[in-house]
């Protein structure tokens, strides 16, 4: 099923404890990287990152494949993917075989064709959405625009 709305959103990610998030980064300045970091430290989630080319980010393991991660964590509650929308159809289907519950395509990722696949698997499908953006805004963190409900200028102080 495809999470079109807000309370549905809200609902699977209070019923997910568990998230394996495909191409999470170590670089600081990628938003893979800040993502997995809000994730790892100011939400309730167990997040772990899904890189081959990495060992590790910021002390968690990283896994090779979302296989690799199952075969030692058991099936993730929700796959949150940073990835090339041209890359989608294979974490698509490994997503279906590791028995994933639901997979989250991040701003820009999308692909119409691992979407109506994910969703004919009968998995939760979240597209063009920021789980780190979502969370934020269901616990307080952020107003229903999505930005912080202070005043935002680009306007420095005293000038004009």
């Amino acid at each position: 099923m495809i999470l079109t709305g807000v309370a549905e959103r809200r609902a699977l990610l209070a019923r997910s404890t568990t998230i394996a998030m495909v191409g999470a980064s170590g670089d600081p300045l990628r938003p893979s990287y800040t993502v997995f970091s809000y994730l790892r430290t100011e939400s309730a989630f167990t997040v772990t990152p899904i890189n081959p080319k990495l060992d590790e980010i910021d002390g968690i393991r990283a896994f090779a494949s979302l296989a690799d991660y199952a075969r030692a964590h058991g099936a993730p509650d929700i796959v949150d993917v940073f990835r090339n929308p041209a890359s989608l159809l294979p974490i698509v289907d490994e997503s279906i075989a590791v028995g994933a519950k639901a997979i989250w395509f991040q701003y820009g990722v999308v692909n119409e064709a691992a979407i109506a696949r994910a969703d004919a698997a009968g998995l939760e499908v979240v597209v063009d959405r920021c789980i780190k953006v979502e969370i934020a805004r269901f616990t307080g963190g952020l107003a229903t625009a999505g930005l912080n409900s202070g005043i935002i200028s680009s306007r420095r102080t005293g000038t004009r």
